[in-house]
């Protein structure tokens, strides 16, 4: 490995898109090679974020609406900034965030109807500089969500899982305008395949960024 500085990457995508299994599957590689790896959460990983997750996610009783819960997992997503991803980056690790930004801009702003130039400038006020250098989007169709999360029916209830197909047709389009508008650092994966070679797929990415110089 010949990059000297830090490394961020982030995994998006839908419900059940397998990103979380890819974030993980990267971090247990590049650790094997005696990687520095920091591995995170979204809504989360922080005392204060894990607490954020809870409501955002799990609290079936509390209706919010997507500009509050906007705000809610981009605090968190400030704290988790702050806390975690900067020092580590400075010390020149390597950080995989299971979501960061771009879910907000998918999930508050295209699928659930928020204003994006405010969600934009939220995001802006809440990571400054901090962006990822890659973001891989585990791209599925609607219709491989929905019979994915009714294999997993019997799961803690979420808020989003239990959202309608037109939900996750937003959701994806909206990731797809995001890849589409931000090239450079997007790579968009096919998620509907063997999950090995969706990660032998993305190591190969990988290991070019950690090939260049920082």
């Amino acid at each position: 490995m010949a990059r000297r500085g830090g490394l961020f990457i982030s995994f998006e995508g839908g419900e059940a898109s397998g990103k979380s299994l890819q974030a993980q599957r990267l971090a247990a590689t590049l650790r094997e090679r005696g990687a520095d790896v920091v591995l995170v959460r979204e809504p989360g990983g922080t005392p204060a974020g894990e607490r954020m997750r809870e409501i955002f996610l799990h609290a079936r009783d509390v209706a919010m609406t997507p500009e509050s819960l906007a705000l809610l997992v981009t605090a968190s997503r400030a704290q988790l900034v702050r806390d975690v991803i900067r020092p580590a980056l400075e010390r020149g690790a390597v950080v995989i965030a299971d979501r960061f930004f771009d879910s907000t801009l998918a999930y508050q702003g295209y699928a659930g109807g928020a204003d994006l130039d405010g969600l934009r400038a939220l995001q802006r006020f809440a990571v400054g500089a901090t962006v990822p250098d890659r973001t891989f989007l585990l791209d599925i169709p609607a219709e491989v969500i929905v019979a994915r999360r009714g294999a997993n029916a019997g799961r803690r209830w979420d808020r989003f899982e239990v959202e309608g197909r037109a939900f996750h047709e937003r959701l994806r389009e909206g990731y797809l305008r995001l890849a589409a508008d931000d090239p450079r650092r997007f790579v968009v994966v096919e998620g509907d395949r063997d999950e090995r070679a969706i990660a032998a797929e993305i190591t190969r990415d990988v290991d070019v960024l950690l090939a260049a110089p920082a």
